[in-house]
């Protein structure tokens, strides 16, 4: 640095003032501040720092003093750790501005900023999907027919992007009840056929079941869900993409029945013996219980349940293994201690070991059904501790499931409120 007067420099970082010598700076730990010893001109300076005053040989950043002064303790004792009641990702920003990196935090604040960069991770994700912002900014310039697209989109997509989404999603919840009321009061006896109709009769799509109100409601539910699903299948980016979506999944299997079971019906006839598949047809038609899981499209919390699991599959798989181990040994002891030893008294509901793994799941899980119990002593004493074996093997990956849990609703909470400020924008328009 050949400009400037005095044997010292001055850096002024958010009101807080740091004397150094002219050597200090070459070899500085900041590579911001070890920059300025390099500057031939204030043009240089300017590139490194926000002012400079020749006057007084003095640096001007506007960047957190606090921050900047935990920086200059790791500087001096060489221990760098999170400023209190800052934020993380903010102090991680000041690191990388003064040109330290997250491994030079202590050990313990690096897994507090690997935890929290996962998180917001997760929130931008969430907020806007890779290339969004590069599609809205093309949408500006897109022809009238791309943004009507990119409208009709959000619109059967986000349910919380404008009003007419908001309309959209009510009907399609009114729609969802009430073909889940129609299914639960077929199964009633005043709404059963009569009973000189054969089950296959019962089960088939006739002409005279299609008159009936209750095959009404059902053709006009399934014909609003399959125009939906087709709208959203047409106005869809990517239609690879589409088909893969678990919620894409679930409305095919949920609309897909319907039209299998009139298939079946036309293709059959009044032949006898293909009139067999009624029991086909009957789950075919009770498999309208998916439609239920719609509802996942409009409430958070089923989409924080769904999320959950695919987030947690390896919590999940493991709470499997670890039940899976306690069955083997439990029920194996248990047929042993209640048939397979010669002590007077043979349980006959342990005839064998794959009978007892279900006295073990129930025991496990503190269900406790009481259709079958150990009779002997040792056997009891083998039940209590299967008991307390299941409460903590169960309890053991909770955790880490409940922290996803509240993980995944956040997210979803906070690309919830992104869509109602844009709602709340239209209202204002």
């Amino acid at each position: 640095m050949n400009f400037g007067r005095g044997p010292s420099v001055v850096l002024n970082v958010g009101g807080t003032r740091y004397s150094f010598s002219r050597e200090v700076l070459k070899d500085f730990p900041l590579r911001r501040v070890s920059r300025l010893h390099g500057c031939r001109s204030e043009q240089d300076v300017l590139e490194v720092c926000d002012d400079y005053d020749r006057e007084r040989n003095e640096f001007f950043f506007d960047r957190h003093a606090e921050a900047f002064g935990f920086i200059m303790l790791y500087v001096r004792h060489g221990h760098l750790r999170f400023v209190p009641h800052m934020c993380e990702l903010s102090f991680y920003n000041e690191l990388v501005y003064w040109g330290l990196e997250g491994s030079h935090l202590d050990y313990c604040c690096q897994r507090r900023l690997d935890e929290r960069m996962s998180e917001t991770r997760g929130y931008y994700a969430a907020a806007e999907p890779p290339g969004e912002a590069a599609a809205e900014g093309r949408g500006r310039r897109a022809p009238e027919r791309g943004r009507w697209l990119e409208r009709m989109r959000r619109t059967f997509e986000e349910p919380t992007s404008s009003v007419a989404a908001q309309v959209l999603a009510t009907v399609s919840i009114l729609f969802v009840i009430v073909s889940m009321v129609v299914l639960c009061a077929s199964t009633l006896p005043e709404w059963r056929a009569p009973e000189n109709r054969s089950v296959e009769e019962q089960s088939r799509y006739t002409a005279e079941s299609v008159r009936e109100p209750s095959g009404i409601i059902e053709a006009i539910c399934i014909g609003w869900f399959t125009a939906e699903c087709i709208v959203r299948f047409i106005v869809s980016k990517n239609k690879c993409e589409f088909v893969r979506r678990p919620l894409n999944i679930i409305d095919l299997l949920a609309i897909t029945p319907y039209y299998i079971s009139v298939l079946m019906t036309v293709f059959t006839g009044e032949n006898s013996q293909l009139q067999r598949a009624g029991v086909t047809l009957r789950v075919l038609r009770m498999m309208r219980i998916f439609w239920v899981i719609k509802l996942a499209r409009h409430f958070i919390g089923l989409q924080t349940l769904g999320l959950t699991l695919k987030r947690c599959y390896r919590e999940m798989v493991m709470l499997l293994v670890f039940i899976c181990v306690a069955m083997a040994i439990f029920s194996a002891l248990s047929q042993l201690l209640e048939n397979g030893l010669d002590l007077g008294t043979k349980n006959k509901d342990y005839a064998s070991i794959p009978a007892a793994c279900w006295w073990v799941i129930i025991s496990m899980t503190t269900v406790g059904y009481g259709d079958m119990c150990p009779i002997t002593v040792p056997g009891r004493i083998l039940g209590g501790i299967c008991v307390v074996s299941g409460i903590v093997l169960l309890a053991l990956p909770i955790t880490f499931i409940y922290h996803s849990f509240v993980q995944c609703y956040h997210e979803l909470k906070f690309r919830s409120a992104r869509y109602s400020r844009s709602l709340s924008a239209e209202f204002l328009n």
